[in-house]
C-alpha cells in the first residue's frame, strides 16, 4: 500500500481530527507543515546531523523530506487530474519515480534543498485547493489498481501524513542532538508545537 493510502485508512485521533477540519481550515493545516519545518531546520548550522541517522535501522531527517516531497508530488498530480478533468482515471497519472540522476541529485543535496522542493510543490497543492470552491472538493477520480480519491480526500491523507513524518523528524532531532545550541522558539517539539510560546528569558510571548 503505497504512503497516501495508508494514511487515508489510519484510525488515529489525529485523523478524526484533521476529518472534522473545514476546507480552509485543512489547507491552513497543510501551509503551517512548511512553518513548522522551516522552524525546527532553518537554524540548525551543523547539517551533518540532518543526513545521518540516529541508528542504522532508521532513517535521516533527509530521508524523511525525501519522503514527504515525493509523497507531495504524488498527491498533486493526482488532485490536478482530478480538478481538471471528469472522473479521470487515475491510473493514467504517472507515478512518481526518482530516475538515477535524480536519486543521486538526492543524495549531493543540501537537506534544505531538498525542503525547499517539497516547499515548492505543496505551494502548488495549496494554491491548487485554494482556486476551488468548496463544492469541487467532493470532485473524484476512479481506479482499478488502487483507490479512488476525492479532493478532500487527498488533503487530508496529506496532512495526516504530514503529522506522522513530523513526528518522526520531531523524534530523530531530539535524538541526534541537533537541537543544541538553537533558540528555544526552534527546539519546540510537535506536540506544544500549536502553543503560544514563551521565552524563558525574557518571559514574552509569541506566537507558535
Amino acid at each position: 500500500m503505497d504512503a497516501l493510502a495508508a494514511a487515508a485508512r489510519e484510525g488515529t485521533a489525529e485523523r478524526v481530527r484533521i476529518a472534522a477540519l473545514s476546507n480552509d481550515a485543512l489547507i491552513i493545516e497543510l501551509i503551517n507543515t512548511l512553518n513548522h519545518l522551516s522552524r525546527w531546520l532553518t537554524p540548525i548550522h551543523d547539517r551533518a546531523v540532518l543526513v545521518y541517522a540516529p541508528r542504522r535501522s532508521e532513517p535521516s531527517v533527509k530521508d524523511l523530506l525525501i519522503r514527504m516531497r515525493d509523497v507531495e508530488a504524488r498527491a498533486y498530480g493526482l488532485m490536478y487530474a482530478i480538478a481538471t478533468q471528469n472522473n479521470p482515471d487515475l491510473d493514467r497519472v504517472p507515478p512518481v519515480e526518482q530516475s538515477p540522476l535524480q536519486q543521486a541529485a538526492d543524495r549531493a543535496a543540501d537537506p534544505l534543498v531538498v525542503m525547499s522542493g517539497f516547499r515548492r510543490v505543496r505551494e502548488s497543492t495549496t494554491s491548487l485547493l485554494r482556486a476551488l470552491p468548496d463544492t469541487a472538493w467532493a470532485r473524484g477520480g476512479y481506479s482499478r489498481t488502487r483507490r479512488d480519491w476525492t479532493i478532500r480526500e487527498l488533503g487530508e491523507a496529506l496532512a495526516v501524513h504530514d503529522r506522522a513524518l513530523l513526528a518522526e523528524i520531531d523524534r530523530t532531532l531530539a535524538a541526534t542532538g541537533a537541537r543544541e545550541e538553537i533558540a528555544p522558539v526552534s527546539r519546540v517539539p510537535l506536540e506544544q508545537i500549536g502553543e503560544v510560546f514563551v521565552s524563558p528569558v525574557a518571559g514574552g510571548r509569541a506566537s507558535a
